[in-house]
């Protein structure tokens, strides 16, 4: 149980090792891998439910705890410590259904559907769910990247799993052949199938993937990175301060325009709380947004904090042309629970002092999509780009350009940034669209729509990105997709754990009369090429049941 358990963690920090900034995408197949061999017993016997959850839960912490703690940087442990343990509870619930369906035919397909099951239901719940590391958002550098257009995020995270699980019944296999085993052939073939079919299908797509010459026309897009006074979550005491530092850079690049070292953009994005000043109210604020405005000669997606006339407020961004001031407005749908409000504020409030410090934000409406210069821009601000909801409804509302206003100033020197930049990179070849990523203070970056970074910009350093970016209308498979492959994939978990449990409560009700009638040789292996299974057929080895059944 101790090495399982240590092997268990170790899994999950392997996942964790290979998300960004790291380029080492290609742990977390690994690190599934060893967390499906802990799962489904190779070496031993299989684990019963309660422990597959214990196991589970263990890789959970290996690999939330060291990729959230930009949580608590300014507002200590407690809150960092207790989302990655309340996250670990699907990647427990995963344990307990890829104990139950290993012993089915073709177990590595199922054990990677129940993965997508757990990533759905953390994506969704509680609180509109935190799809935080997803493992396809740590696969914005690797070679399965081109499977986001074919079925977005679900597929590429479901394409890791089941390398992960096809790699782990190879190893089972293996081994059962030194030892002796005679019956290889099958599940060595079925093992090398799971584990290459996403290679082999993604790489197959790369040459399809969109680049920066492709598209219906190319604009000129700046973003625009002012950077901030200070970091933590006092950044925007100096309000005035930001919003200067933002409208000084694009008056930098307006001279640079003029004389000739800067092209002329169509657009410029500003990062959100670029101005925590209500523009719509302050009229200082406006004026200083439309002298920016004219200089650069373009129209300024500004985002924007506005105070509604019931005291509560939207997280905004605003398209801001010149003299014409504020038109359409992209209202934040999807706000971040314990950040932009906090659900229960009574009860959370004993927990910490900085409760009362999460803000009174409300969701808006809309699909996502403004109109600046003749462009249709798809916005999802910050928090919305880790949902797939959100650029998929602005793709299919004609948003020819994706746009990412974000502020990380709040999170300091973390990894946080470059988490949210794959989600970006992912978001790009999903959609098949160029991403424009405007951050306060960094990283700001231009994507391209095969997920390659164009241009990028260092932390805390005032900077302007300009270039050409291809604008579409076509959309991809996932984009016209939408949630089907995950419902798909979801079902087939379903069903294989329904399956799973049936079969197992058959072989528990099958009573044996006497010790010389003995149980079929097959009995209670509902496939003798499930991983577990097969490990323990090779050597001999039953599954043995202790007779507690309640965990079931």
């Amino acid at each position: 149980m101790l090495v399982r358990s240590v092997l268990s963690a170790a899994a999950g920090f392997l996942v964790f090792a290979g998300f960004p900034p790291r380029p080492l995408w290609f742990l977390a197949p690994l690190g599934v891998a060893l967390l499906t061999l802990v799962l489904t017993g190779a070496g031993g016997a299989a684990p019963r439910l309660r422990a597959g959850f214990g196991y589970g839960y263990l890789a959970g912490l290996g690999f939330l705890v060291p990729l959230l703690p930009w949580i608590g940087v300014f507002v200590g442990a407690l809150p960092w410590l207790a989302l990655a343990a309340v996250e670990s509870l699907y990647i427990g619930l995963f344990g307990v259904l890829a104990v139950l369906v290993s012993r089915l035919r073709w177990a590595p397909l199922w054990i990677a559907a129940c993965w997508s099951l757990t990533e759905w239901l953390r994506a969704s719940a509680p609180f509109g769910g935190f799809p935080w590391g997803r493992l396809a958002f740590g696969q914005s550098e690797g070679w399965f990247l081109p499977l986001a257009s074919i079925g977005g995020s679900p597929l590429l995270s479901f394409a890791v799993a089941l390398t992960g699980a096809g790699l782990a019944s190879v190893a089972v296999t293996v081994r059962a052949r030194a030892g002796g085993a005679t019956n290889w052939v099958r599940p060595l073939a079925g093992g090398l199938v799971a584990a290459l079919a996403a290679t082999v299908v993604s790489l197959a797509l790369w040459p399809a993937l969109p680049g920066m010459d492709s598209g219906d026309r190319t604009i000129t897009v700046a973003a625009i990175q002012g950077s901030v006074p200070k970091l933590g979550l006092d950044f925007n005491d100096q309000r005035k301060r930001v919003l200067d530092n933002h409208v000084n850079r694009t008056l930098e690049l307006a001279d640079d325009v003029a004389s000739g070292a800067a092209p002329q953009p169509d657009l410029v994005v500003w990062p959100e709380n670029a101005s925590d000043i209500d523009p719509l109210r302050n009229a200082d604020a406006a004026a200083d947004i439309s002298r920016a405005s004219e200089a650069i000669g373009a129209p300024i997606l500004v985002g924007a904090v506005l105070v509604n006339s019931d005291r509560t407020t939207t997280n905004s961004v605003i398209v801001w042309d010149g003299d014409a001031g504020p038109q359409e407005r992209h209202d934040k749908k999807i706000i971040q629970p314990f950040g932009e409000y906090l659900p229960y504020r009574g009860f959370f409030r004993h927990f910490s002092s900085y409760a009362d410090r999460a803000g009174n934000f409300v969701p808006g409406d809309g699909d996502g999509v403004v109109h600046a210069n003749g462009i249709a821009v798809g916005v999802a601000t910050c928090y919305e780009v880790a949902f797939d909801r959100a650029f998929e409804q602005s793709v299919r509302s004609g948003a020819e350009l994706l746009a990412v206003p974000t502020n990380n100033a709040t999170f300091g020197d973390t990894e946080m940034t470059y988490q949210q930049l794959a989600m970006s990179k992912v978001r790009a070849v999903e959609h098949g669209r160029a991403v424009v990523v405007a951050a306060t203070s960094g990283v700001s970056a231009i994507i391209g729509p095969d997920g390659s970074t164009v241009q990028q910009t260092p932390l805390f350093v005032p900077a302007a990105l300009v270039s050409q970016v291809p604008l579409s209308t076509g959309t991809t498979l996932a984009s016209r997709l939408g949630p089907i492959p995950e419902i798909l994939l979801c079902l087939g978990a379903v069903a294989a754990v329904a399956f799973a449990v049936v079969q197992r409560r058959r072989t528990i009700s099958t009573p044996i009369h006497s010790s010389t009638e003995k149980a079929p040789a097959d009995a209670g292996r509902e496939d003798p090429h499930g991983i577990g299974d097969r490990f323990r057929a090779e050597r001999g080895t039953e599954r043995t049941d202790s007779g507690d059944h309640s965990d079931v």
